[in-house]
């Protein structure tokens, strides 16, 4: 297929691209390089440009011909959609229409969303499935679920089939070590606390103690990048005109915020130092994946079903980048 992956050259993208490429497909990257990075992509694969600007992209999707759009481009920082929501619902929600209806009248029947579990807020029932009800709590999680929802209603009346795949916690970095997390601020997780074993932070914090979970820390399903990007191939070949489906991508299990820095000590060598600060406001006490539909209907299986292993890839990228992509 000849496919435009919008955002193509940020985390989650970059890691798409090269499975995508590798499976013998003709890949577009269309980035801003706002939070992406050059490097991360073949430089005969990326365009540069905004979803913004509709004639650029309109010209793009007609002489490239493409078949599918794989859309990953938008804001993610929860706490700055709080700030600026105007900003998020701008770039999240308005520029998918403008990408949506580009795709509507060039006849591309097939759109994969980069959706979140955002969308589901606080859940009632852990682990999370797709049924579970759909209430988010910041404008980020709105933005998602707005474009899930035009998504469903484009379907319903033109010939456009789609599939959202709803992250867990995104982590760790291809094995060959060539394109890793790199992100300017850092909000995630392992790669914080990674920095704090390398001696670039001074401590990690804890948002939180007393959580109702097994040591009172935040409980996450981190999946991996590399098997978020398997997901987004499966939904290619199973999506048909005038059908969507959405699936929760996520192991299964999950990880404390103490046992994901007990995985980086292991594994790293180094001790992290630690300090405890009051929960940030809405942070939900867990949040892990009910995946038995995209199994089932995709055929998608997690190969890193265990922290450990998907650390010991971030760390590994992190050590051989210490300076990202310096750009």
């Amino acid at each position: 297929m000849r496919i435009l992956v919008t955002g193509g050259a940020g985390y989650i993208g970059s890691h798409t691209v090269k499975q995508l490429l590798a499976r013998g497909h003709d890949v577009t990257v269309f980035d801003n390089l706002s939070a992406g990075h050059k490097a991360a992509v073949p430089a005969e694969r990326l365009v540069t440009g905004d979803l913004r600007d509709i004639d650029h992209l309109d010209q793009l999707l007609m002489t490239s011909r493409i078949d599918a759009v794989v859309h990953f481009a938008a804001l993610t920082y929860v706490g700055d959609s709080v700030k600026e929501p105007a900003r998020y619902y701008t770039n999240n929600l308005i520029y998918s229409l403008n990408l949506l209806d580009r795709c509507r009248r060039n006849g591309i029947g097939k759109f994969v969303f980069s959706s979140t579990c955002a969308v589901y807020g606080v859940p009632d029932v852990v682990p999370i499935t797709e049924s579970e009800k759909r209430n988010p709590i910041n404008p980020y999680g709105n933005t998602k679920l707005a474009v899930e929802r035009a998504l469903a209603d484009y379907a319903a009346a033109y010939p456009i089939g789609f599939c959202a795949l709803r992250y867990f916690n995104a982590a760790g970095a291809s094995p060959d070590g060539t394109i890793g997390e790199y992100h300017d601020p850092e909000s995630h997780l392992i790669p914080l606390v990674i920095q704090a074993a390398m001696g670039k932070r001074p401590h990690i914090e804890i948002f939180g103690t007393d959580y109702p979970t097994p040591d009172g820390t935040c409980v996450r399903d981190y999946v991996h990048v590399d098997d978020l990007a398997t997901a987004h191939i499966l939904a290619l070949e199973k999506i048909t005109p005038g059908t969507g489906q959405a699936y929760n991508v996520g192991i299964g299990r999950g990880y404390s915020v103490r046992e994901v820095i007990r995985a980086v000590e292991e594994v790293s060598g180094k001790k992290v130092t630690v300090k405890e600060a009051p929960r940030r406001t809405g942070d939900p006490a867990e949040l892990v994946a009910n995946a038995d539909k995209i199994r089932r209907e995709l055929g998608w299986v997690a190969k890193y079903t265990d922290l450990r292993s998907i650390v010991e890839t971030a760390w590994n990228w992190h050590r051989t980048h210490p300076n990202g992509y310096g750009d």
